[in-house]
């Protein structure tokens, strides 16, 4: 058994079943990487993959088995191709993040920006995505951290720290009757057309909640993943945009008018993530507390040894976590 054959089988089922597309992103040949795959069947004495002629058609149950095994192979090699370069070239690397285009946009500037400063020989790349998205780029190893709000079961095998709270904004043009409103009720906001995010995105749910606790059915005409994208279809007098309030700026967005709407939705909370056999790089615990101050090494240690992620939601249960 080699860790080439157990990163063809991997990379297969993440390329779902493609050899020829697994090959490309391999840089390899097609031929090769099934020579492989059946070399190592053949030691095992089963089958990793069921096969219509020549085309693999589904894992089998045994392979589900030895594919998640080899995952944590190949996570535990990259750990120690980590620790390695921990000691011998401590300020030089990559990091990968994983997360949505509101947190890149509004969230994370300032935490690069500094970071970058400090670490210029690491190589930072933001990959931007839906939930499911981001979870499968850490989940794959693709991405190192994933930080995300919405459906938070995807992330169960990865350790989830809590980083802040957030609300949401009501915006409108200046000249809608909404305006000059210094707050708004859930029963008002039914009576208008509806601006905001696709469902699974940026707190969505927390909206949809919100709406059937109050036996009301929102309006939405519009969704989209940007808040950015959102705020133009509200200048074009589409409806009303509901949005994370760190999306509203009053300098970059001087022609809309932002209306808290605290009174109306329950906070999110936003997470970063982490395989659990990953070996955070010294800069990688640094890029967390800039996110979050509160996740320092310690408590970033302390989180890690527990493992259960029901274990670290009551660890933080005490902690003030900040609002953005």
């Amino acid at each position: 058994m080699k860790l080439q054959q157990l990163r063809y089988i991997v990379e297969v089922v993440n390329h779902n079943l493609n050899v020829s597309s697994t090959a490309e992103g391999l840089y390899t040949s097609q031929p090769g990487i099934s020579k492989q795959v059946r070399m190592l069947e053949d030691e095992l004495g089963i089958q990793i993959f069921s096969r219509s002629g020549k085309h693999l058609t589904q894992v089998t149950p045994a392979g589900q088995e030895i594919i998640r095994i080899a995952r944590e192979v190949l996570s535990k090699v990259d750990a120690i191709k980590s620790v390695a370069g921990e000691h011998t070239w401590p300020d030089q690397g990559s990091l990968y993040v994983a997360t949505t285009h509101t947190q890149a946009r509004y969230a994370l500037p300032e935490t690069i920006k500094g970071f970058m400063q400090k670490y210029p020989r690491v190589s930072l790349h933001m990959h931007q995505g839906s939930p499911t998205q981001i979870a499968e780029s850490v989940s794959k190893g693709n991405a190192d951290f994933a930080i995300a709000t919405e459906a938070l079961h995807l992330y169960d095998d990865l350790i989830m720290l809590p980083c802040y709270h957030w609300n949401r904004s009501i915006v409108v043009p200046p000249s809608h009757p909404l305006a000059q409103k210094q707050q708004v009720s859930i029963q008002e906001l039914a009576e208008y057309p509806l601006v905001t995010y696709t469902f699974g995105f940026t707190g969505r749910s927390e909206l949809d909640s919100a709406f059937s606790h109050a036996g009301l059915t929102p309006k939405i005409v519009f969704t989209a993943t940007d808040a950015d994208v959102i705020k133009t279809y509200v200048r074009l007098g589409l409806g009303i945009g509901v949005i994370a309030s760190m999306a509203v700026d009053p300098v970059s967005d001087p022609d809309l008018v932002g209306i808290d709407a605290s009174n109306i939705f329950t906070h999110s909370t936003t997470k970063i993530g982490f395989r659990s056999s990953s070996f955070l790089r010294s800069y990688m615990y640094d890029f967390i507390q800039r996110f979050a101050s509160h996740l320092t090494r310690d408590v970033v240690d302390t989180a890690i040894a527990l493992r259960s992620n029901d274990d670290i939601e009551a660890m933080f249960r005490d902690i003030k976590l900040p609002f953005k």
